[in-house]
């Protein structure tokens, strides 16, 4: 269990039933795990939380998390962060996890603030809409896995991707996964 250094808010997630600290854009995490499940039609079982991703930059182990990922027939679909501030200012560190998290790129990343959304294409990077009705549903996802070729990332280009991630990721700081250091 996640000792606490400091006296913060508990909040009960949506998705896991756990208790986590309220920073951070935690609260805009639990409006978009909702709106996932009674919105877009996903169950919770299909919605990772704070999914570990770990790679390997020289000598050094970097271990970070992605805050949701959505699985549909059994493959990630879907890679969602949850930030408090300008959604554009994260769409690259979204699109390296998704391309870092999984053998292949997951196909859709989403940056979100819990009352907006952008979309964008893992693979090629374009915002393809935006809005919270942009974030594809349950149902429209089953639709677009069929229609899918799931893709890995360039080995030429992953060493740069794993540094963009790390780049951002030392950014954050008000995260679950730093209180223990604080």
């Amino acid at each position: 269990m996640l000792e606490k250094p400091k006296p913060y808010d508990m909040l009960t997630d949506y998705i896991t039933g756990k208790e986590v600290p309220n920073i951070g854009a935690e609260e805009n995490r639990q409006q978009v795990e909702r709106f996932l499940v009674e919105t877009k039609g996903y169950s919770k079982d299909d919605i990772e939380v704070d999914a570990d991703l770990t790679f390997t930059i020289g000598d050094e182990e970097v271990h970070s998390n992605v805050d949701l990922v959505v699985r549909v027939q059994g493959k990630r679909f879907m890679v969602l962060r949850c930030v408090p501030g300008s959604l554009v200012s994260r769409q690259r560190e979204t699109l390296a996890a998704a391309r870092l998290l999984d053998a292949y790129q997951i196909p859709f990343s989403v940056v979100t603030d819990g009352k907006d959304a952008e979309l964008l294409n893992t693979v090629t990077g374009e915002v393809l809409d935006r809005g919270m009705d942009a974030i594809p549903s349950k149902e429209e996802a089953v639709q677009r896995m069929k229609e899918i070729q799931l893709q890995t990332f360039p080995k030429d280009r992953l060493e740069r991707e794993k540094i963009i991630f790390r780049s951002y990721d030392e950014m954050n700081i008000n995260v679950q996964r730093k209180l223990k250091h604080t």
